[in-house]
């Protein structure tokens, strides 16, 4: 599914109108207050983080990261390349040179240079505007400048994202060979049906993380990245954010570049439900996460629900950051 379907209702084919009509219905606008930076991220409280704590029962942890470095996906679209790392000094220096430090000492340093956003990361409420608003009503301007987002940064939930993490592998449940193709729009049935498949325990409520496995990046490790980073991907519906919106998930992150289905369901559109549920409902979005190993032993036990710990770096001001989630079961 590539556009939007004539025969779907619920879907206006006239973009703008369909995400005022969409935004209006999933708003989280007020909420917690005008002052409030959270969005989702309200949902997920003390006994959230005990809820999750609890799950934990083996002690086997996961990283859900991909790799930061110059092997990536990303090929400078939007000016987003690869992370750079580089050496300020080495085990060379150390052992032949002459590093100015007494009785022997020797050490090594690095730096790294990556768009905030160029592996696995978090989205934050920053990220996306619509009509040059910003999330909670702000006006963009006041909230991002020059200076970074002076209100929202993704600092405010640097101690809040651990809790309760639920996977659907929705590429295991409904796709071949356990992925699903490019182009794919995962709709609500989609996920209720993934969710009846690996049962009861998959649900997912209010104050959950939402890992949703496409199976796209499998794909891109076996095949080559291509165009993992922007092109064609597998990813969620339009018609999916009044489900977002019902089930007062904390956030959701996916193993795509996106989120969301690309191209997108609207001629000539460009990412709407980031429009929607950014700026909107104030939900925070995990891309290009890595849930392969998860995913195998979720399959082989049976159990898709886990602690998940999934802090971002905090970057004071960053509208992104990475992340080194980890799931422990």
């Amino acid at each position: 599914m590539s556009q939007v379907d004539s025969s779907n209702s619920s879907l206006n084919s006239d973009v703008e109108v369909a995400i005022a009509e969409m935004a209006s219905r999933v708003s989280n606008r007020g909420r917690w207050g005008a002052e409030d930076v959270l969005g989702t991220m309200n949902f997920l409280n003390d006994d959230k983080r005990r809820e999750g704590a609890g799950l934990v029962r083996r002690g086997a942890a996961f990283s859900l990261a991909q790799g930061f470095n110059s092997d990536g996906p990303q090929t400078g679209w939007r000016q987003r390349n690869n992370p750079v790392h580089t050496m300020l000094a080495t085990g060379l220096d150390a052992e032949f040179g002459a590093q100015g430090l007494p009785h022997g000492w020797g050490g090594a340093d690095d730096y790294i240079v990556t768009p905030l956003q160029a592996s696995t990361q978090w989205d934050g409420l920053g990220h996306v505007f619509d009509h040059g608003e910003a999330y909670n009503g702000r006006r963009a301007s006041q909230v991002v400048t020059s200076d970074g987002d002076l209100v929202t940064g993704i600092e405010t939930v640097a101690d809040r994202i651990a809790g309760r993490g639920v996977l659907l592998d929705v590429g295991r449940a409904i796709g071949s060979d356990g992925e699903l193709t490019d182009g794919y729009a995962i709709t609500v049935d989609d996920l209720e049906r993934t969710i009846d498949l690996q049962g009861e325990r998959s649900a997912v409520g209010r104050g959950d993380i939402m890992l949703v496995r496409t199976g796209q990046l499998s794909r891109a490790r076996r095949d080559g990245w291509g165009t993992y980073a922007g092109g064609a991907a597998p990813g969620l519906s339009f018609t999916t954010a009044e489900w977002l919106h019902g089930r007062e998930i904390a956030g959701v992150a996916t193993d795509t570049w996106g989120f969301e289905v690309r191209p997108n369901e609207f001629p000539d559109a460009f990412q709407p439900l980031h429009q929607v549920v950014i700026p909107h409902m104030g939900l925070f979005i995990g891309e290009m996460w890595d849930f392969d190993k998860l995913a195998e032993d979720c399959a082989a036990d049976g159990i898709y629900e886990f602690f998940l710990t999934a802090a971002p770096l905090p970057v004071t001001g960053a509208v992104g950051a990475p992340v080194n989630p980890v799931a422990i079961k």
